[in-house]
């Protein structure tokens, strides 16, 4: 991934919750690089600080210390127009699809409200084209579901309303925090069929943030191991789960044993 565009750079990010006995340092001086195109995963155990990494990334909490670069250059969100301008280029998906939504809005104003992110002046039926194509791409029916509330949807409805979302913004960067925790099997395999569609097609840079070691293997270029608010190890997918070094990686595969023994089997 060296060779291509460096999107996200984190240089020492640090943070740290609360004052004086009861300060906790959720995040340690963390470095990073996201690249244009590129799949991470950023693994950990519950308590790593994994998630308050991806609200710092996404703008949603302010840094202690360190400094986060995008495209090169200091990021800037002290204005709202700061802001939009960023999160205009960076996305999010989060475990919980109904937290992300406001739940008196019905689907086609949520789907409304990407339209007008985007600051495009469409008619009426331009509008209407794409948020029924936006639909479309999640195997949903626009025609059903644009008059209903989000909590008249099932979880697995949800994270693919979230996704349209996605198609619709066509961000540069999403961050998909534990996104298919909620839902049974298929419908995991089938959202990240579609995340993973998502990046081909539009050269999206994906950050996972996960605990589950399998999924980080199997979709990932690159991986960060989180511990204690750490980084402990990171590098190529296959070489961090098939060589792990730190004994916290080791730990993390051991403890989920099937994918391991398959892993052995093949090797």
């Amino acid at each position: 991934m060296s060779n291509r565009e460096t999107l996200i750079r984190g240089k020492d990010l640090t943070k740290v919750f609360g004052y004086g006995n009861g300060k906790t340092t959720a995040v340690d001086a963390v470095n990073f690089s996201f690249h244009k195109g590129e799949i991470v995963s950023i693994v950990g155990e519950s308590g790593s600080g994994k998630t308050t990494l991806a609200k710092m990334v996404m703008g949603l909490l302010k840094e202690s210390g360190g400094t986060v670069e995008y495209k090169g250059a200091p990021r800037r969100l002290k204005s709202h127009a700061d802001r939009k301008r960023y999160w205009k280029d960076i996305q999010a998906i989060f475990q919980d699809p109904f937290s992300s939504f406001n739940l008196f809005y019905r689907v086609e104003k949520l789907l409304m409200d990407c339209i007008k992110l985007q600051g495009a002046k469409l008619s009426k039926e331009e509008q209407e084209r794409k948020m029924k194509e936006a639909c479309s791409f999640v195997n949903l029916k626009f025609e059903e579901l644009h008059n209903k509330y989000p909590f008249e949807l099932s979880g697995g409805q949800m994270q693919r309303l979230m996704i349209a979302r996605i198609f619709m913004l066509h961000p540069k960067v999403l961050i998909a925090d534990e996104p298919t925790s909620m839902v049974d099997a298929c419908s995991r395999s089938t959202i990240l069929d579609m995340l993973l569609k998502l990046r081909d097609e539009n050269d999206m840079t994906i950050i996972f943030i996960t605990h589950d070691v399998g999924l980080a293997y199997y979709v990932s270029d690159t991986i960060y191991i989180m511990e204690k608010g750490k980084i402990v190890e990171t590098g190529p997918a296959e070489d961090i789960i098939l060589n792990p070094q730190h004994s916290y990686t080791r730990q993390l595969i051991n403890d989920v044993p099937k994918i391991h023994s398959t892993w052995d089997l093949g090797s």
